[in-house]
């Protein structure tokens, strides 16, 4: 695969308004935290794991990719359905050629930790966006295993990492809420004798934790303070394997309920939607902004809590999202941010640090997307502030998604939602999360075309 996408691979899109409500029932694809987890659990355990469910996406193919250089035999069998035969802990391989993690800041900052303590020297990179990502932020805790790291300035990708075989146990407390540095040390402490312990102040996504349970991994988790937890995971276990289903990614289900709320008449339902209590904050978001948003079939699929999700159209109103929500909602903020211009009132969303640092700075271009809009969006310190147009969205301008899947996403929902077209500079980015994303939004009436 090529690193970048060539201008030809450019898919621009103008969104008008549909001309009818949005309607249907649809799946979304397979929760993407939980899908570059399973490829990587399964290849570090002994035995075959079924994955039912694999969000094929092109940032969890290239996971695919990764883990098959590092020894692992992995084998799609059919839509959603790969058979990972694993190597076991201790049977990693050095590999033959540089690791491409395309868009991926996850598979980087995750390997990372896997790589850190095995005992071989490997060299990561990735597409224009990803080598401009931060990685010191996962590099430094990882330095404690006794790994050296090489990168450009800054801790940016391409990253050569040699590895210690024998790493000591970690012991870390994470400076902000980051399931991925978190996870990073805990995939590093797999390999480690003795107990590693990562203490987070705010909860985070706990698929790691789930996941290291699911193939026999010794996770213990513990309160700690007001709303953080200690995570403790007993080193060198026998990790063996264990079929994993993959819940729809409510990340990728945000866009389509947003769609059908703020689309005038519209009634969606999602189903099978993973309901993690970790990864549902814009769930509670938009019910707090008065979004009608149902819940029905509730059941537990691979130790995961899932769902079907119905959202029906209505007015909403400002709202202000505590700073304690972010890390079950990190990646939702764009769509929301849509959803709040669309809302009559202020509202804010504090604590925002974690935005700068994704596929774009996501702070600063979600406010450009509003304003290109127009959208009146403020932003002090850590916190951004919109607006509420009261169902009166402008629309108009241009959105500039740098090379951000959930930009590109956020600003067709505005645009279905707007008054004037809105056209997004480029799309392709899309399908490394969710691949079909335009086809399933025309399935329910969006009306998109090129």
């Amino acid at each position: 695969m090529k690193t970048d996408h060539a201008p030809s691979s450019v898919r621009a899109l103008t969104v008008h308004a549909p001309r009818a409500p949005l309607s249907g029932s649809v799946h979304v694809p397979g929760d993407k935290s939980i899908s570059h987890r399973s490829l990587m659990f399964a290849a570090l355990a002994r035995g075959t794991t079924h994955i039912t469910g694999l969000l094929e996406g092109e940032d969890v193919l290239r996971t695919a990719d990764a883990m098959r250089a590092l020894g692992a035999d992995i084998t799609r069998e059919g839509a959603g359905q790969w058979r990972v035969q694993g190597c076991g802990l201790d049977g990693l391989r050095e590999p033959a050629d540089v690791l491409d993690m395309g868009n991926s800041g996850t598979a980087a900052r995750l390997l990372s930790g896997i790589l850190a303590s095995h005992g071989f020297t490997s060299v990561m990179t990735g597409d224009a966006s990803l080598r401009g990502r931060p990685m010191k932020r996962v590099t430094d805790p990882l330095a404690a295993t006794g790994a050296t790291f090489l990168s450009r300035q800054g801790g940016r990708l391409p990253l050569a990492i040699a590895g210690n075989a024998n790493p000591p146990p970690l012991a870390y407390r994470l400076p902000v809420a980051s399931a991925q540095v978190k996870s990073a040390v805990l995939l590093a402490g797999l390999n480690a004798v003795g107990e590693t312990r990562v203490e987070e102040p705010v909860a985070t996504r706990d698929h790691t934790e789930n996941m290291l349970r699911h193939f026999g991994a010794q996770v213990r988790v513990e309160p700690m303070g007001a709303g953080g937890r200690v995570i403790m995971l007993q080193g060198r276990p026998d990790l063996v394997a264990r079929d994993i289903v993959v819940p729809g990614d409510p990340s990728s289900a945000a866009f389509v309920l947003v769609a059908a709320l703020l689309v005038p008449g519209s009634t969606v339902t999602v189903r099978g939607v993973g309901l993690n209590p970790l990864r549902t904050g814009l769930f509670t978001s938009l019910r707090e902004m008065g979004a009608e948003l149902a819940i029905s079939n509730e059941r537990v699929e691979g130790g995961e809590p899932v769902g079907d999700l119905t959202a029906t159209a209505g007015a909403l109103h400002g709202v202000d999202v505590p700073a304690t929500r972010a890390p079950s909602m990190i990646d939702e903020y764009p769509v929301l941010a849509v959803a709040a211009a669309h809302a009559t009132g202020q509202s804010r969303f504090r604590g925002l640090e974690e935005l700068r640092v994704k596929e774009s700075d996501r702070l600063a271009a979600t406010v450009a997307l509003l304003e290109a809009n127009g959208i009146r969006v403020d932003v002090v310190g850590d916190d951004m502030i919109v607006h509420g147009t009261g169902g009166t969205i402008p629309g108009g301008g241009l959105v500039a998604t740098r090379m951000d899947h959930r930009l590109a996403m956020s600003a067709i929902v505005m645009g279905l939602a707007a008054r004037k077209p809105v056209s997004v500079d480029d799309t392709a980015f899309i399908d490394t999360s969710f691949p079909g994303f335009v086809a399933l939004m025309n399935s329910i009436g969006a009306g998109l075309a090129a």
